[in-house]
């Protein structure tokens, strides 16, 4: 099943292709959204939204609480079924939402459920063994580790190659460039995948 997540930061202005996707909608996420795409549940505190959405939420969850509303959204789409997630309004906003909506990804690949946050300016997911990137062809990307120290085992298709390792505090994943249709990276650890440029 194929979800949607729709979050309360930079709102989306490209177009959300939701045709046999289950949406689940975030809080304030709902003013910019509800005119852009069918919505099929609203979860959070509803804290930073001044009318009611529909559909009405199940439940109202207190503004003080351990998890964000992003994190039950998430985490109830997985319980539903969900094994592929695109995340929209994760970026921008406040700094602290933003690396915490990363986190959301590295959640979802932890549970084996595909997840990337898409932008207007990039396309964000995590990876582990072999990870395809010959869709990017001619686009630029950065790998960085997640979780953990990144050993890259091998890897072919990109204008630079990657050291074995790249640990944290390190930005030696940065800025490389897909020249390939069967570009690829073989990791140990997990990589966070950033690639850049508009509509990708």
């Amino acid at each position: 099943m194929r979800g949607i997540l729709l979050l309360n930061g930079q709102p989306y202005g490209g177009q959300i292709n939701a045709e046999g996707a289950v949406v689940y909608c975030c809080d304030g996420a709902y003013s910019w959204a509800k005119h852009k795409v069918i919505i099929d549940k609203n979860i959070g505190d509803f804290d930073s939204l001044k009318e009611t959405p529909y559909p009405p939420p199940e439940e109202i969850y207190p503004s003080e609480k351990d998890y964000t509303d992003g994190e039950i959204a998430l985490k109830k789409l997985i319980a539903a079924g969900a094994d592929e997630i695109e995340i929209y309004g994760g970026d921008g906003g406040r700094e602290d939402h933003f690396l915490g909506n990363l986190h959301l990804i590295y959640c979802a690949h932890k549970a084996g459920v595909k997840c990337t946050m898409i932008t207007e300016k990039s396309k964000i997911f995590a990876g582990s063994g072999v990870i395809s990137l010959g869709q990017f062809k001619d686009k630029t990307l950065s790998v960085l580790p997640f979780g953990a120290p990144l050993h890259i085992i091998e890897s072919a298709g990109l204008k630079y190659s990657y050291p074995d390792n790249i640990g944290y505090g390190e930005c030696r994943g940065i800025s490389n460039i897909c020249q390939s249709q069967t570009a690829y990276l073989k990791v140990e650890g997990v990589a966070l995948v950033i690639i850049n440029g508009g509509e990708v």
